[in-house]
């Protein structure tokens, strides 16, 4: 997807089968975390093909950012069903999912059948660097579309002295933004109104297909008795896989345990994967045993380096734990961590798609009310500050991978560097950075191993 080719009219109309090609070229190229997805998704949707303004695509993103789970996947699923309805919903969100969790399946089992495989290693040493370039280039995208005012930019370095040098729970950083927008928003609406005076991602007089005052879609409109219908949908779709593995399995079953396990972990990915990865660790080690912190921290490589959202590690947690348990058997040790590999991320996902497709109606009756619409732009300028102490988490781990005391890893930091400049100088495509830095970072390993 590149960002050269640019449409200079808004589509008349995109068909569903359309809009699947998209979301299944979206799920195979969605690397990055969910910054550098938001980003592709930002640069595709709002800027190359038109399908939506900024201020509606900005106004699902706040929404998404206050819910658990991961906010990526879930405005994918947003805006398929303001698109298409539930259906396009369930299909733009699914392909965000599916190929990460195929590959995951594929690379956790070569990754615990096989051993150690310097390949994938040296891959990986190349990509990781590659990741922290992505990251930093999305705070920038972000940051400056949506801190367009000092209001904003304070909310967003408050944000990140509070979580870097205080150390305060994401959660608690929202609701502390909500509420500074809310009061804020009342007392100088002018900050929270929305208008940008360098809104370059969208040129003035360019439309959207669905712009800015594009009149609320029939399906999307807030009905009770659709509400409740979604809820009654959502909770049979978790209450009949896991009553059925209960009585397969019982209560203390592995692949029961899982699908308790991570249903609660589902509902406390406030602030995406990070913030519930000590929750996944501490259970899956210390709890249940399923895994040891080592392969952990390998589960956690590979879902940075694979695409699609970075809690699809809790597919590599089900597999390796299913597999090492031996669930169906020592004969069919694949297939028994293939099904916790697809169970596990069943009931992670599952509360995203329910939560977007019950509250998409009420989000849409409110884009143009800015008592709402205020503590949500407060919530998007406090996550910018977040998402840059996730860029110098990943700078800090890829370039002193023994800590600060340990020697200073130059190689990861130039290739860091080449592809910082290839994404912000040069404007280059995500896949095309990923696959040079892999194989840069694939020739770098192999030559340490040929002088050891």
């Amino acid at each position: 997807m590149s960002s050269t080719s640019r449409t200079t009219h808004a589509p008349k109309s995109v068909s569903l089968l359309e809009a699947f090609g998209f979301w299944l070229k979206l799920g195979l190229i969605s690397f990055g975390g969910p910054a550098g997805q938001i980003s592709i998704m930002h640069e595709e949707l709002v800027v190359r093909r038109r399908w939506l303004s900024e201020r509606r695509f900005l106004h699902a993103l706040n929404y998404c950012m206050m819910l658990p789970g991961p906010e990526a996947q879930q405005l994918a699923t947003y805006i398929g069903w303001l698109m298409h309805r539930t259906w396009g919903g369930v299909i733009a969100g699914a392909l965000f999912l599916l190929p990460s969790l195929v590959v995951l399946i594929l690379l956790s089992w070569l990754y615990i059948a096989f051993g150690d495989l310097p390949l994938i290693a040296g891959l990986f040493y190349g990509i990781k660097p590659a990741v922290t370039a992505i990251v930093i280039q999305a705070t920038y995208r972000i940051g400056s579309r949506t801190l367009t005012n000092p209001a904003l930019w304070l909310i967003a370095v408050a944000a990140f002295v509070a979580i870097f040098a205080l150390n305060v729970a994401f959660p608690v950083i929202i609701l502390g933004a909500a509420i500074v927008g809310y009061f804020a928003g009342r007392n100088w609406p002018h900050w929270f109104s929305g208008k940008r005076s360098d809104n370059k991602t969208q040129p003035e007089g360019l439309s959207a297909l669905i712009d800015d005052h594009t009149p609320t879609p029939l399906h999307a409109r807030f009905r009770l008795a659709g509400l409740i219908k979604l809820a009654v949908i959502g909770a049979l779709l978790w209450l009949l896989p896991i009553t059925l593995l209960t009585t397969l399995y019982g209560w203390d079953g592995t692949l029961t345990q899982m699908a308790w396990f991570f249903t609660k972990a589902a509902l406390l990915t406030f602030g995406g994967a990070y913030a519930v990865l000590p929750y996944v660790y501490q259970g899956a080690i210390a709890q249940y045993g399923w895994l040891t912190p080592a392969q952990m921290i390998d589960g956690l490589a590979l879902g940075e380096t694979t695409p699609g959202p970075l809690i699809m590690v809790v597919a590599f947690v089900g597999f390796v734990g299913a597999y090492v348990q031996q669930v169906f058997g020592a004969q069919q040790l694949f297939l028994g961590g293939a099904v916790a590999a697809i169970l596990v991320s069943w009931f992670t996902f599952l509360p995203s798609f329910i939560f977007i497709l019950a509250g998409g109606p009420l989000v849409e009756s409110t884009h143009n009310q800015l008592g709402f619409t205020a503590p949500l732009t407060a919530i998007t300028a406090a996550v910018v500050g977040v998402i840059l102490n996730l860029a110098l988490f990943f700078a800090y781990h890829v370039l002193w991978p023994q800590g600060l005391n340990a020697a200073f890893d130059w190689p990861s930091a130039l290739i860091a560097f080449a592809a910082s400049v290839a994404l912000l100088r040069y404007k280059r495509g995500v896949i095309q950075v990923i696959a040079l830095s892999a194989c840069c970072g694939l020739l770098i390993y192999l030559l340490r191993l040929s002088n050891l």
